[in-house]
């Protein structure tokens, strides 16, 4: 589960979140738009993904991570692909709408679902997780900037976004699907205790965030 969890978590902020600045020049070059609006709706998204993260905790707290990550895996896919086909209309509204439903996909796959599904893998033992997953999450970064330069130099930014969705959809939607399903040592049967450990997921966010 932690292996899989820092996987996935490095793929999804890696295409999600840290492609879009070193595409941004690209993008803004090739449409026209001015880099300030693309940005707002870059971050038109985070908003989105922290206002969607409240109803996301409560289906959490109700049925665990599987679905929500990977309807979230799924919703970040599409929403690639949309950034890329609703640029070609010249609109930048539409291309804020896939932003949006990308803000909607990282509320299913960052950090706060996948803290809630190592709190329920490893119960006690979920601090040495949650902290391993924060720290090897943040190679993101590290290896996704390098990677869309180049990508970015040989197929464009479309090319670049479609390359990165493929990848995406290929590694976390089928992991989320199987893995997340499995039942850890640490796991409990009762609904009450089920329902606690992902209270004591997001508490443990909220320590590690202040």
């Amino acid at each position: 589960m932690l292996v899989v969890s820092c996987t996935t978590e490095i793929i999804s902020w890696g295409v999600l979140y840290y492609a879009f600045p070193v595409l941004l020049p690209t993008i803004g070059s090739r449409t026209g738009w001015s880099l300030t609006a693309i940005t707002a709706g870059f971050s038109a998204s985070q908003v989105v993904a922290g206002l969607v993260g409240v109803p996301v905790g409560r289906v959490l707290d109700r049925h665990g991570p599987r679905a929500i990550m990977t309807t979230g895996s799924v919703l970040a896919v599409l929403a690639v692909l949309a950034l890329v086909a609703l640029a070609r209309t010249t609109s930048l509204v539409w291309f804020t709408a896939a932003w949006l439903l990308a803000g909607v996909a990282m509320a299913g796959v960052f950090y706060a679902p996948a803290f809630a599904a190592l709190t329920r893998w490893y119960g006690p033992r979920r601090v040495s997780a949650l902290t391993a997953l924060t720290l090897v999450a943040g190679l993101a970064s590290t290896v996704f900037a390098p990677l869309t330069a180049v990508l970015n130099d040989l197929l464009d930014w479309r090319g670049t976004y479609l390359a990165l969705a493929g990848f995406l959809a290929v590694t976390t939607i089928p992991l989320h699907l199987l893995v997340c399903a499995c039942r850890g040592p640490q796991s409990s049967t009762g609904p009450r205790t089920h329902r606690g450990r992902w209270r004591a997921a997001d508490r443990s966010w909220s320590s590690s965030s202040r």
